[in-house]
């Protein structure tokens, strides 16, 4: 069978409406968007959503455990869009994948927008008791969230999704409007730093909680806010360049 069509079954439209910005949400570690509900209704005054949920989550699928891998099948899904997105956006692993995808859409045509939310360009070494804590955090989260409800495959794609983020080192460059939203950390200033020797015009804010807890009802209206805020520049840009 044609891997294209299966892995259309990725691709979900979260909001049809009129507007100058197409979005793409792009999953985090553990592969599943119920994080990103309210994300999506800021989205949506913008544009039409689609979201893109990792392989791994329903019976008979594999999850992938390695960036360039999911860059590969998830931009094959871009076909299917009705245009062409102009903003993607991923929070951890999610936003890694979304740069991925932008710089190759910028090679033959302009470069879309990125919303990082708290992703890095690469990852320390992961110990066995570090991975152990990200994967218990990973499932917490999802669990929160209103995630899978299958706990083995729950945890089979989040363990595959830690070795995928932590085996690869973002290197691509691009040129497009970016935001990067950085959780409070020690590696916070280095965080955005390496981002910005890749990228052509990116916007750093800050969020003061940890990376878990980016979505929690006290700090989502500060993320939100933030979005809004690169939101606006976007459609102002956009309405400008139209015909």
């Amino acid at each position: 069978m044609d891997t294209s069509t299966t892995d259309a079954r990725l691709l979900l439209p979260l909001a049809q409406r009129p507007g100058p910005l197409g979005s793409l949400l792009i999953h985090p570690a553990g592969g599943g968007l119920a994080q990103y509900l309210g994300v999506a209704g800021r989205l949506a005054r913008h544009g039409s959503v689609h979201g893109i949920r990792a392989d791994g989550l329903l019976a008979g699928e594999q999850p992938d455990d390695n960036v360039p891998e999911m860059t590969r099948r998830y931009l094959g899904l871009l076909g299917r869009l009705p245009h062409r997105p102009k903003l993607l956006v991923g929070w951890s692993l999610g936003g890694v994948i979304a740069w991925e995808l932008a710089a190759r859409l910028a090679a033959d045509g302009p470069a879309p927008a990125v919303v990082l939310i708290d992703s890095f360009t690469d990852r320390e070494t992961v110990s066995d008791s570090v991975r152990a804590d990200l994967l218990a955090a990973i499932e917490q989260s999802v669990g929160s969230m209103g995630g899978s409800r299958d706990a083995a495959r729950a945890r089979a794609t989040a363990l595959a999704h830690i070795s995928a983020s932590a085996g690869h080192r973002t290197e691509a460059r691009n040129a497009g409007p970016a935001l990067l939203v950085a959780c409070a950390g020690p590696r916070r200033e280095e965080q955005a730093d390496r981002w910005r020797r890749l990228a052509g015009r990116l916007t750093v804010r800050h969020l003061e909680c940890g990376h878990f807890e980016v979505f929690d009802p006290a700090h989502q209206p500060h993320l939100l806010g933030h979005l809004d805020e690169f939101l606006a520049r976007l459609t102002t840009a956009a309405q400008e360049t139209a015909p």
